[in-house]
């Protein structure tokens, strides 16, 4: 198994919600270690440059609408298959669509508004890693 790093990010719903202690329990229950953490409200020029490749979509407006609209967590999970682990736990973007005992299913109220957001492959892990922190930032 390989030791990866991912981008988790804790949306404006969950925080909302007070749930983030919550969902990082279910994190580090499956051997997640969150190595660095930052709350945070995004911009709309910071919200619109992390979800720039999805620039050209339909929902891209609205997406960064919503991430504007409260405090967010971003954090760096770290552990064996951190990415494919995280997204299991995660579950599918529709909350109506989730897996029984995931996080978006649990927790999420819609396809948007469905509490947090998982790096999908190592490449995309390490450009939104970099996105929100800098090298002194983590201290796993």
């Amino acid at each position: 198994m390989a030791i990866e790093r991912t981008l988790s990010i804790i949306k404006p719903d969950a925080v909302r919600q007070n749930l983030t202690g919550q969902i990082n329990s279910r994190f580090e229950d499956v051997g997640l270690r969150i190595i660095a953490q930052r709350r945070l409200s995004l911009s709309r020029q910071q919200a619109e440059g992390f979800y720039a490749v999805h620039k050209e979509r339909s929902f891209f407006r609205d997406l960064c609408d919503f991430m504007c609209s409260g405090p967010i967590v971003v954090q760096i999970l770290e552990g064996n298959n951190a990415i494919a682990r995280n997204r299991e736990l995660m579950g599918t973007t529709n909350p109506a669509n989730a897996g029984e005992g995931t996080i978006r299913k649990d927790f999420g109220e819609s396809v948007e508004a469905n509490s947090v957001h998982g790096s999908d492959s190592p490449e995309t892990a390490d450009s939104e890693i970099a996105y929100f922190f800098s090298v002194i930032d983590i201290t796993g």
